[in-house]
């Protein structure tokens, strides 16, 4: 039986204003990838999601971006390799110091954003990513976009590594992401996004806008959890999975 892992971005809200509804996503999804304070969240709500997380058997991951609150992380920040592996650090920390109060262990990391976007295709910080991680605990799995420099370092390093692919993002040939704002970045029809999900499951081909379908491999999908429809497509996305036989579980339980 095919098995997949169902994630999503959560925990993103600061304060009194909130992000997506968390509440309905852990009900869905296997694994949360929990903002730590970077591009999102503060420490009441990396506790109300974790708790949320806990409550609902979901796996977590820290998801660390550029400190860019009114941006969301989707800017990239220039600043020193290693400058980027520290922040990382932090972010990751923090999410565990918190953890610790909830009683949820930390599993894995995911970049957000645009930190995520260059790790995929800068290897000098995938590699200054990976190396934090490891130092804080090389246990911690990564969660890298699939085929990218950031799985590669994390391949190179001996660190565990899943990799994902995305249910409501367009792919270029290369196999990074469209950017935001460019024609096919953002796919917004559930059915359309449960209908490429199947046929990438079946053949482990993804169609990319402006060429052939590209090789992927992956044992996680992402749905991003700031957008209206998120929870309907995710919804979508597990029943229509589950229909096909698809078997919806945390990748820290699967078989690489």
């Amino acid at each position: 039986m095919t098995m997949i892992d169902l994630n999503s971005d959560l925990g993103e809200g600061f304060g009194p204003w909130a992000m997506g509804n968390d509440a309905d996503m852990l009900s869905i999804v296997t694994s949360a990838n929990v903002a730590c304070g970077g591009h999102a969240s503060d420490p009441e709500t990396m506790f109300r999601t974790l708790e949320l997380a806990r409550d609902n058997g979901v796996s977590v991951g820290a998801h660390p971006g550029f400190a860019d609150l009114i941006g969301f992380g989707r800017r990239e920040i220039p600043m020193p390799v290693a400058d980027i592996g520290r922040i990382c650090a932090a972010q990751i920390g923090a999410l565990m110091g918190i953890a610790a109060q909830a009683g949820v262990r930390v599993a894995y990391v995911k970049p957000h954003g645009a930190l995520g976007n260059l790790a995929a295709r800068d290897r000098a910080v995938a590699d200054a990513i990976v190396g934090a991680v490891q130092k804080i605990d090389p246990t911690l799995a990564m969660l890298a976009i699939s085929s990218t420099q950031s799985e590669q370092a994390a391949r190179a390093a001996a660190v565990p590594v899943f990799s994902e692919v995305f249910a409501d993002r367009g792919y270029l040939p290369s196999g990074q992401l469209v950017p935001r704002g460019q024609d096919g970045a953002m796919i917004h029809n559930a059915k359309e996004a449960a209908d490429r999900l199947i046929s990438f499951l079946d053949t482990g081909l993804m169609p990319v806008v402006g060429g052939a379908p590209i090789k992927l491999a992956a044992q996680s999908i992402c749905v991003h959890g700031d957008s209206p429809d998120a929870v309907h497509m995710a919804r979508e996305i597990h029943g229509r999975l589950s229909a096909h036989g698809v078997q919806i579980t945390s990748f820290m339980s699967q078989d690489r």
